[in-house]
């Protein structure tokens, strides 16, 4: 069984009257939206045609929320609707990012994750959702596609219907008939500042990137707005524990490394300890809910990257600690093998982000092959910037910097350099260039910083170099967190 919808735009006359009972039935705060209508605009005046276009969850048979969601707040019923426990949700908010859609909204008021549940209340009941109720067009028919003999099955049969974003592979169950391709392209219309009746919303504000191509006389008249949802935090936790994993996979070779005496025995723990611990500071703060983050350990989904990293960041955290008492209590007796095992637990915390990252199915610029070894570099070039302070002459230590570093260089500019095989990440590669912190271009003044200028400081005061590389990583990695949020999905 699997409950969908069949949007029939031969018939819409883009009233909202959906959209309008969908609040009214399931409380949906101001500003927030299960359903909505956007509006495109096509020629120009006088032959000008607007299009409509109803947009919600569509209830994937594969569905990427269900996957990432660390908590099993997301589950996929029998019947195929895709429903939310609000009761389980800690507000992390990864669910948005795995939504090819953008059909997913955080409630602020109650720190938790909403969105379109086919007013599973109402079905269980023998009662169509309010939406289909309310169209005074029958526009909307919703029905079980499993069943050969209901009506949205033999709609879908008999016509020529399409879905949103097929190449993300997740199965979507709402059907359209008879929309527009540039209504149900995102970004294929331009977006001028003002709408039909207001303003365009603000909550992406950076400029639609030059080398982009749009549509000729095509333009967005009407849309709701999507926040960027994961910011500095996110950025700062990529650097974080980048030099906690660095540090830890070249503890095994403190000594040739030049590191003598306290910076041998304690420094690489005490760095891999102190920005773990920041790690999961951030990770936790970053929460709407985060009082309630041990749900992770109390109702664990084990699909999520975020569950498996919790557990390797948990390991880590154990292993450093282990180290740091038995150093300090003079007990040497296997320490050297233990540091061995930091050298892949290392790798493990650089590296598993690249996974979660793989599971925003909404994120095509995160979904890249070449995050994994991009982000072991980055740590290798974290770990050897935070060591060089205790012996800025050993030659080798250098050396892993300027090839880490020189690394995470190519890796960077082969994001906007190599050829993309979607329209998302096509579109967020070009916005990689149009971000702004301040005065700054992030992606370009991170590469001039914590490249350029670092491997210009390294042959001349390389007990300094840790200031520019860790500051342009940031900048690097504030850009790339954003520009993946910023290319439209509806």
């Amino acid at each position: 069984m699997q409950y969908g919808f069949l949007i029939d735009h031969d018939r819409c006359i883009g009233c909202h009257a959906c959209t309008v009972a969908c609040k009214a039935e399931n409380d949906v705060p101001v500003g927030d939206f299960r359903t909505w209508v956007k509006y495109t605009e096509e020629g120009t005046f006088p032959d000008i045609k607007r299009n409509f276009a109803v947009l919600r969850c569509n209830h994937c048979t594969d569905a990427p929320c269900v996957t990432i969601c660390p908590v099993n707040a997301l589950e996929k019923r029998k019947d195929g609707i895709v429903d939310i426990d609000r009761d389980a949700c800690i507000g992390c908010r990864a669910c948005m990012q795995a939504c090819p859609y953008d059909a997913i909204y955080l409630n602020e008021d109650k720190g938790t994750v909403e969105k379109c549940h086919f007013c599973a209340h109402r079905v269980e009941q023998g009662i169509e959702p309010a939406c289909v109720v309310v169209c005074p067009e029958t526009a909307i028919i919703a029905g079980d596609l499993d069943d050969p003999e209901s009506k949205i099955s033999l709609m879908v049969m008999n016509n020529t219907t399409q879905v949103r974003r097929p190449e993300q592979g997740t199965g979507p169950n709402v059907h359209y008939k008879g929309v527009s391709d540039i209504a149900l392209t995102p970004g294929s219309a331009a977006r001028p500042e003002m709408y039909l009746w207001s303003d365009r919303p603000n909550d992406k504000p950076e400029p639609w990137p030059n080398d982009l191509p749009l549509a000729p006389d095509a333009r967005t008249v009407l849309d709701i707005g999507h926040k960027v949802e994961w910011g500095w935090p996110v950025a700062m936790y990529l650097v974080t524990k980048g030099i906690a994993g660095g540090v830890m996979m070249l503890a095994p070779f403190a000594a040739a490394l030049g590191l003598t005496g306290f910076a041998h025995d304690y420094v690489p723990e005490l760095f891999g300890l102190l920005f773990i611990l920041l790690t999961n500071f951030l990770l936790v703060e970053d929460l709407a809910r985060p009082m309630r983050f041990y749900r992770m350990l109390t109702r664990p989904n084990w699909k999520s990257w975020l569950v498996k990293g919790g557990i390797i960041l948990t390991l880590f955290s154990v292993l450093v600690t282990v180290l740091l008492v038995l150093r300090f209590t003079g007990i040497e007796t296997g320490l050297s093998s233990l540091r061995w095992l930091g050298l892949p637990l290392g790798v493990a915390v650089a590296g598993y982000t690249a996974f979660l990252f793989a599971q925003c199915k909404g994120r095509d610029l995160w979904e890249s092959k070449l995050l994994l070894p991009h982000l072991i570099m980055q740590s290798l070039m974290c770990g050897s910037a935070s060591l060089l302070p205790f012996a800025p002459g050993n030659t080798t230590l250098q050396l892993i910097f300027i090839f880490s570093t020189s690394g995470h260089g190519l890796f960077a500019l082969s994001e906007v350099l190599r050829r993309h095989s979607t329209d998302n990440a096509r579109q967020a590669a070009a916005f990689l260039r149009v971000i702004r912190l301040g005065p700054l271009a992030p992606y370009r003044d991170g590469l001039i910083i914590g490249v350029g200028v670092s491997l210009v400081m390294i042959v001349f005061l390389p007990a300094f170099v840790c200031i520019p590389a860790l500051i342009g990583l940031y900048l690097y990695e504030h850009a790339f967190i954003r520009a993946g949020q910023l290319p439209p999905l509806s």
